[in-house]
């Protein structure tokens, strides 16, 4: 999905298809992670930021309990749902993202009425940029407000999070609809998965004369399929084996006690996560200390771990980092649940067309499709633009 409609043509074209003008636009952006992958179901640490590709959804309530969704990408139709009937694993395609979250909602004992929406959102689909949850953060802001619930973002999170997996089927963590709901310019948000404790790490790669490049490898991913959950299957099985609540309770220095206690799969799968977060607080500790020039091996082992520990990397992935790396880049990893989506390079803004013809090249030799590649900047978390 790629688009550019600014606030006033989507209200025009909401009018134009649904006979009234929208209660209000709201937007939420979709986020690129750092570093800290696949560690936030197993209440850990990671560094998300929202960036500056959002959704934005146009609303209306109705007197009835009519649902119609519409967006303006793919060419797909007119969505009728009933708001009285939803039930998970109702709806299709995109639509099951706000129809979710207002199910979510309907489970807080918020009474939501039926509503017209009008969606546009320029975050690429399946890129591994969690364009779903924009739509959701979006679209649970608009009900948020509109409804009067007036529940702040912590809750929003553990809704959206519900819509994801009881809804979608999705068992996905808190990461994602974190950064879009609390995210900020110029900042990376440090999120400790266990309490949902925030903290607020400027993340400047301009000033410190640095690119952050999304490498969009056009290998779709999905979060709703077998890897992701059997991925999360193993981190529940090493926890249990080991004693703890969740991995987030395994340091470094039990690595060597898990290697005689776990099968060796599993113990692949713990020692990513268990190394994972010991990388997100390095990280944090060096942007502050040093500034994003200096985490560059940080992001190289992030990824060399899920390639090798984790295994949801993908030969696109792999070909984007390696080519990233030797044409430049001061750091790349793969980004996102994995199985396919992007990786991100972070480079000297004067090798960043170097690194850019390299990876395109490099993918042309090896008969993999063409590659999107663009930059991201850390942007404001969901709001309300009108």
């Amino acid at each position: 999905m790629s688009t550019t409609t600014d606030t006033s043509d989507l209200a025009s074209r909401f009018q134009e298809v649904f006979g009234a003008a929208p209660d209000g636009v709201w937007q939420a952006p979709g986020r690129v992670n750092l570093i800290g992958e696949h560690t936030d179901y197993n209440e850990g640490f990671v560094l998300p930021f929202a960036i500056d590709k959002t959704a934005k959804v146009a609303l209306r309530v109705r007197d009835d309990s009519t649902v119609r969704l519409l967006s303006t990408f793919g060419g797909h139709g007119l969505v009728e749902a009933d708001i009285d009937s939803l039930e998970p694993g109702s709806g299709e395609g995109w639509s099951r993202y706000p129809l979710g979250v207002a199910w979510a909602l309907q489970e807080r004992d918020v009474t939501v009425p039926g509503f017209d929406l009008l969606l546009d959102s320029d975050v690429p689909l399946g890129a591994g940029l969690s364009s779903s949850h924009a739509i959701e953060c979006a679209v649970i802001s608009a009900l948020n407000d509109l409804t009067g619930a007036g529940f702040a973002a912590e809750e929003l999170v553990l809704a959206t999070q519900r819509a994801e997996n009881a809804f979608v089927g999705a068992p996905t963590g808190i990461m994602d609809q974190s950064a879009s709901l609390r995210g900020a310019k110029g900042h990376a948000v440090f999120l400790d998965c266990r309490d949902q404790h925030v903290e607020l790490v400027p993340f400047d790669a301009e000033a410190s004369g640095l690119v952050l490049l999304v490498i969009d490898t056009k290998v779709s991913h999905s979060h709703a399929d077998g890897g992701y959950a059997s991925r999360r299957a193993s981190c529940e099985l090493g926890a249990e084996i080991l004693g703890v609540k969740a991995l987030r309770d395994v340091g470094v220095e039990r690595l060597e006690e898990a290697s005689g206690l776990l099968d060796e799969t599993t113990l692949r799968r713990v020692r990513h996560v268990v190394t994972e977060n010991d990388r997100v607080l390095q990280t944090v500790e060096i942007l502050g200390a040093q500034g994003p020039a200096s985490i560059g091996a940080l992001l190289d082992a992030s990824h060399a771990s899920m390639r090798d520990d984790f295994e949801i990397s993908c030969p696109e992935l792999d070909l984007a980092v390696d080519t990233s790396r030797s044409a430049g880049a001061i750091g790349a990893r793969m980004t996102g649940g994995g199985f396919g989506g992007s990786a991100i390079a972070l480079t000297p803004v004067g090798q960043e067309q170097q690194v850019r013809d390299a990876v395109v090249r490099s993918f042309a030799e090896a008969g993999f499709t063409a590659p999107d590649i663009f930059t991201v900047t850390p942007a404001a978390g969901a709001l309300r633009l009108a």
